[in-house]
């Protein structure tokens, strides 16, 4: 009985793949790499047949070790990071890359190539920004599509097909052109709660007034986890699936992490006014949803419909935060590789040494995070990190202290985001983590102590499998509407409560950090 769903959820270096029951129980999940090239300084690019191949080979483990036969999968969906994949009119690849190999299709999320692009954007002051919180970052589609125009004229011109990735892994499952309503709100500045989406005079003031027709993009964007129909003869058997299998509308990963957080209390909207979704790996994305528009400064949206039909939500996010922690660890001579191994060795001698010295420890010492800039609530890509407090010791314990004080900066980050959307009429107290910061049992500390939260923790950390294989459910109907397939699949949790011991030392720490902002902005504008 086809009872069952698959969900994939393609990151910055792997495609993972899970086999889920309607109650949300993971049967099966499997994983795969995906590689990167980085030809140049803030250049980041995929390919978009390996990535590919790497999610029908994540499938095809998941459904081999779910013990489900494959046609009793009834829906698949995609969620992926909002990196945007070139094709041909013939459906080919088109390079990105200023190496010219057209294996390099695909600019990925974290590339920041078209910061002069993206602050001409800002620069338009057109209404669209106002939903990118006054900032168009370069981490969104118009600037490095403005990128691409000017700098590969030919890649544009060959181009007939322009997707976010998520898009691109449903069209090449079901051969549909449709983006999803989340994609192109979020990222391509589609206004989603307006009667015409698209603002053509904002493309034109920006020289991407043929984008429709290059990217073949629609006119209207379709819901989060419709119907999309059933997977093609070939991507079926590239999945090892059934050309019965229904294939559902994606979302950009860290949605997917929101709906799976936060998409079970839709039946309380009042209670989702004091939860906010925090999904936590390479960098962070806060989610916050509401029945109302509640836009925040520095941060992205609300977009209306993006995360839970019939709801606005809200994104901020820190840049680079596991990827700061590992460059951390690259940077220190006593550093290495920031493999798992590393990061649990450092995590458990900064335990010890705070059996010594307490919550003091390294109390001199204060990083300020923005190594990639500030997403929010600054929304300062050109931002950039600070570290005070530094002495000739090179130890490895040294090594433990810079890290602890980067950590701790990483989560008075999220302080800062939250007590800005509380001053824009949330009233948050709970933050619901998931990604890969529940590994690191400092960050999972802080994020209740230092940020003053009720922290909530899937127990089996798959949130962001789960609300995509919500939305697969809804897609293939086995559930009313994604509402109701979140509340369904919803992943038991365990609750921390913050230290009130540590109250002091972090407000002391927070202070020190809202004043290095205002320091840093002061010195660039001496220099």
């Amino acid at each position: 009985m086809d009872t069952y769903v698959c969900a994939v959820d393609v990151g910055t270096g792997s495609a993972r793949a899970g086999v889920f029951d309607r109650t949300g129980r993971v049967l099966g999940r499997a994983e795969h790499p995906i590689l990167m090239h980085r030809p140049r300084a803030d250049h980041a690019e995929h390919d978009s047949e390996d990535i590919w191949a790497a999610v029908c080979h994540a499938v095809r483990g998941a459904l081999a070790r779910s013990g489900v036969a494959a046609q009793d999968i009834a829906g698949i969906c995609f969620d992926a990071t909002c990196s945007i994949v070139v094709r041909g009119r013939d459906g080919g690849q088109v390079s990105v890359s200023t190496t010219g190999e057209t294996r390099w299709d695909t600019i990925v999320w974290l590339d920041h190539r078209a910061l002069a692009e993206a602050d001409e954007c800002t620069a338009t002051a057109h209404r669209v920004i106002d939903y990118l919180g006054g900032v168009m970052s370069p981490e969104m589609a118009s600037p490095k599509l403005m990128w691409l125009k000017r700098r590969l004229p030919e890649s544009w011109r060959q181009a007939g097909a322009i997707f976010d990735l998520a898009d691109y892994l449903a069209w090449r499952a079901s051969g549909t052109p449709a983006r999803s309503q989340n994609t192109l709100t979020c990222k391509w500045t589609y206004l989603a709660h307006e009667t015409s989406g698209w603002q053509r005079d904002f493309l034109a003031a920006v020289g991407l007034d043929d984008l429709l027709e290059r990217a073949g993009l629609p006119d209207v964007a379709s819901p989060v986890g419709s119907d999309l129909g059933t997977l093609t003869p070939q991507a079926a058997a590239d999945l090892g699936l059934t050309e019965t299998c229904r294939v559902a509308t994606g979302v950009i990963d860290a949605y997917a992490g929101a709906l799976g957080t936060l998409g079970g209390l839709a039946a309380s909207p009042d209670g989702l006014n004091r939860h906010l979704a925090l999904i936590a790996g390479t960098s962070s994305c806060v989610m916050a949803m509401s029945r109302e528009q509640r836009p925040f400064v520095g941060g992205w949206g609300p977009y209306w419909g993006a995360g839970l039909p019939g709801f606005w939500i809200a994104e901020g996010g820190q840049s680079a935060t596991g990827a700061l922690l590992d460059h951390v660890i690259r940077l220190h001579g006593a550093g290495g590789e920031p493999t798992a191994a590393r990061h649990r060795e450092i995590a458990d001698r900064i335990m010890a040494l705070r059996a010594e010295e307490g919550l003091d420890l390294a109390g001199r010492l204060h990083v300020l995070p923005d190594f990639h800039g500030n997403r929010s609530p600054l929304a300062d890509p050109h931002a950039l990190g600070v570290v005070s407090g530094l002495t000739l010791d090179a130890s490895f314990d040294a090594l433990c202290r810079l890290y602890w004080r980067t950590a701790v900066a990483i989560a008075l980050g999220v302080r800062h985001i939250l007590d800005t959307l509380n001053s824009g009429g949330f009233v948050i107290d709970t933050l619901h983590v998931t990604g890969g910061h529940t590994k690191n049992p400092l960050l999972m500390e802080l994020y209740a102590d230092a940020v003053g939260c009720t922290v909530v923790e899937p127990l089996a950390d798959e949130a962001v499998l789960t609300g995509t294989a919500a939305l697969a459910a809804a897609g293939a109907g086995l559930f009313p509407d994604v509402a109701s397939a979140c509340a369904a699949m919803r992943q038991p949790v365990r609750e921390r409560r913050p230290n009130p011991a540590g109250a002091e030392r972090f407000g002391r720490d927070y202070r020190v950090f809202l004043e290095m902002h205002r320091q840093r902005r002061a010195l660039e504008a001496l220099a």
